[in-house]
């Protein structure tokens, strides 16, 4: 369960765009979008659990005070599943049904926020975490939900880099190189601009990768 959840959401955080909604909060989404790019990739695991929890209090906070407001549901979704990597198995398989309903609630209250976040997160959550009887994986739910994301947002580095990395699961090779240079061809966000380029940069390790692989005769995706 950990190994798996360790690479859920490694770079969900791109899904944010600069301008958020009609209550001037677009600030306090930035610091936390910043906030959990620095815990991930610039703090050491070890203490990655502690800080991770501290940014959650705070989401809380702001959650509270907008209760109504889908985007710091999706933010909490967001941080307690990047976290399942640092704690137990138990404790990680608790933090991914949490997050689960945590962005059910969102898309109940606003399907098209944060330019479709919850659908991003929420289908990544269901191609990576395991099936049945250990969790509620299941690849068609995941399609379904990646495709609404593209559909509120086609220009978006996340819906477009984990849409891809999902065919790659399916071994749609063709396919999944189409959308990973996609997510290359989207300019990164002036407010965030480090989140951004780190996963166009696994875009295009992918992109060498299974391009690589494509050019191989008689090889089969699907037995990577």
């Amino acid at each position: 369960m950990k190994r798996i959840v360790a690479f859920f959401l490694v770079f969900i955080f791109n899904v944010m765009p600069a301008t958020v909604w009609a209550y001037d909060l677009a600030p306090a989404v930035q610091h936390i979008e910043s906030e959990w790019a620095r815990i991930h990739y610039l703090v050491a695991k070890e203490q990655q659990d502690n800080e991770f929890k501290h940014l959650l209090s705070e989401v809380n906070h702001l959650q509270a005070q907008y209760p109504k407001q889908a985007e710091f549901i999706i933010l909490q979704a967001i941080i307690v599943a990047s976290n399942a990597k640092n704690v137990d198995a138990f404790s990680a398989l608790e933090a991914i049904n949490k997050a689960k309903d945590l962005l059910i609630q969102a898309i109940e209250l606003s399907p098209k926020a944060l330019d479709g976040a919850a659908f991003v997160t929420l289908g990544t959550l269901y191609y990576m975490v395991p099936a049945w009887p250990v969790a509620y994986g299941d690849n068609n739910k995941a399609q379904q939900l990646l495709e609404k994301a593209l559909a509120i947002n086609a220009n978006a580095i996340d819906a477009n880099y984990y849409y891809a990395d999902f065919l790659v699961t399916q071994g749609q090779l063709q396919l999944a190189l189409k959308y990973f240079n996609r997510a290359l061809t989207v300019p990164v966000r002036a407010t965030q601009v480090f989140a951004d380029t780190q996963l166009q940069v696994q875009a295009q390790l992918a992109i060498d990768k299974y391009g690589q692989e494509e050019s191989k005769p008689g090889l089969s995706l699907a037995a990577n």
